[in-house]
């Protein structure tokens, strides 16, 4: 079936939008985006193009510019471009690169859809990207929900070439000869995602020549699985959970003892209040321990065990969040921030250079476990090359950190001694050194 009578079908049959709809479409310049445009435009949608320069890649990035505000024009639709300040971004929130550009345009998309009255946005991503999604989840340990892939429709955000291939969408783009741009950091193996890409999947590809199309239906199948997973946790949350003011009480003993319990824990806690699956996986040890007063952490939410219930409110303001991270765990939080620890062989560390959001440190001298909490006054530690003492607070001053931010500042402990000030410096005395055999690499991300 040619792909644009391939991509009217999908769009009915999923209910994204009508000819009635207004959609804001998202072009980058690259293939995906550019052969969407000329989809919606050839299919008679009306539509609106924006068009984001991070100012990342220099004159690349203002020759994307140039090609997605002339073929929008060619088209006779309205074009929005916005320079984003990415990387003075980044260092005003300590952000990665992916997730600063990401909330920059999903914010101003947004901003857009309501200041013109747009039905939806439409984003470019194909069935490749959601079998990639697959596979950054499967190594993350997402659980079912992340092996789903990406999905088609979520709030006003729509994806309507996931029918099509990488490769359907570039041979179209070739015979039809609609321009594009080739984004040069998409062929780095820097980043996970290309390193699925490029490496993973053609090897798969040379097992079985049909692997997307065979990834299309298990994702399918996976998604059919999720939703009546949905289905029966939302019934067993009418009969096990209750509410008590802002409070949520999670009562153990109403479920069914037939059930997997902790996998219906993880249901009933992850989507409903965020909370991750290694932070569950902790609570439910100390259920079953009887343990009492722990508290674990989710982005905006506190849950504890109390008599062999599980209580759910929001962190209140004056919380200590001091959290136990033991040997192995993957994932912790603090503040607005998530921690992911990964454990490496030395010769596995690819630089040693020092990041204010990455912690190298040498995983033989820690005291496991470790705590992380928010500062306090008379914490002191040894920053980074320097051989003496240093007061959190005076740190902090010196650096010039805000009052707001400094009551938000978190640090890792190895029994009494800093071993990191979270985003900002490691301590001196762990740091990795010619005897160094095995790292623990800390890698910060703010939500």
């Amino acid at each position: 079936m040619a792909l644009p009578e391939a991509f009217r079908q999908y769009v009915e049959k999923n209910g994204l939008f009508t000819c009635d709809d207004h959609i804001l479409l998202t072009v980058s310049g690259g293939v995906d985006s550019m052969v969407m445009l000329s989809l919606f435009v050839r299919s008679g949608y009306r539509v609106g193009v924006a068009h984001c320069n991070f100012q990342l890649r220099g004159a690349e990035s203002d020759e994307d510019e140039l090609l997605v505000a002339n073929t929008a024009q060619k088209y006779g639709v309205p074009c929005y471009n916005r320079r984003f300040e990415t990387l003075s971004e980044m260092e005003r929130t300590g952000e990665s690169m992916e997730m600063a550009a990401r909330r920059l345009r999903y914010a101003w998309f947004e901003e857009l859809r309501r200041e013109h009255g747009y039905t939806a946005v439409a984003v470019a991503h194909h069935a490749d990207d959601s079998i990639e999604t697959f596979f950054i989840n499967l190594l993350r340990g997402t659980g079912l929900r992340g092996l789903t892939g990406i999905s088609t429709h979520v709030a006003n955000i729509i994806r309507p070439l996931m029918f099509a291939s990488r490769k359907e969408i570039l041979e179209y783009a070739v015979a039809e000869k609609i321009p594009f741009r080739e984004d040069s950091s998409n062929r780095s193996t820097k980043y996970l995602r290309n390193k699925i890409r490029l490496g993973l999947v053609p090897r798969i590809r040379e097992i079985n020549p049909r692997f997307t199309a065979l990834m299309r239906r298990n994702l399918g199948r996976l998604t059919d699985a999720q939703l009546f997973i949905d289905h029966a946790v939302e019934r067993i949350r009418a009969e096990a959970v209750c509410s008590d003011g802002e409070l949520e009480i999670i009562d153990p003993a109403r479920l069914d003892p037939g059930f997997p319990r902790g996998f219906v824990i993880y249901e009933l806690l992850g989507p409903a209040y965020g909370f991750k699956g290694d932070v569950i996986d902790a609570l439910c040890r100390a259920l079953d321990q009887g343990a009492t007063g722990r508290r674990f952490y989710a982005r905006d939410r506190v849950a504890w065990i109390d008599r062999g219930k599980i209580v759910i409110g929001p962190i209140p303001g004056d919380d200590p969040c001091e959290v136990e991270v033991t040997e192995g765990t993957a994932r912790s939080y603090c503040g607005n921030s998530v921690l992911y620890y990964e454990y490496l062989d030395i010769d596995a560390v690819e630089e040693l250079c020092v990041q204010e959001q990455c912690a190298l440190l040498d995983a033989d001298r820690l005291r496991f476990p470790l705590t992380l909490r928010l500062w306090r006054e008379g914490d002191t530690f040894v920053p980074f090359g320097m051989t003496g003492r240093k007061k959190v607070s005076d740190f902090l001053t010196d650096a010039k950190v805000p009052v707001a931010e400094k009551g938000r500042q978190f640090v890792l402990l190895s029994g009494d001694e800093i071993v990191w000030l979270v985003g900002r410096r490691i301590d001196d005395r762990y740091r990795l050194t010619a005897q160094t055999e095995n790292v623990l690499r800390i890698t910060r991300e703010i939500v």
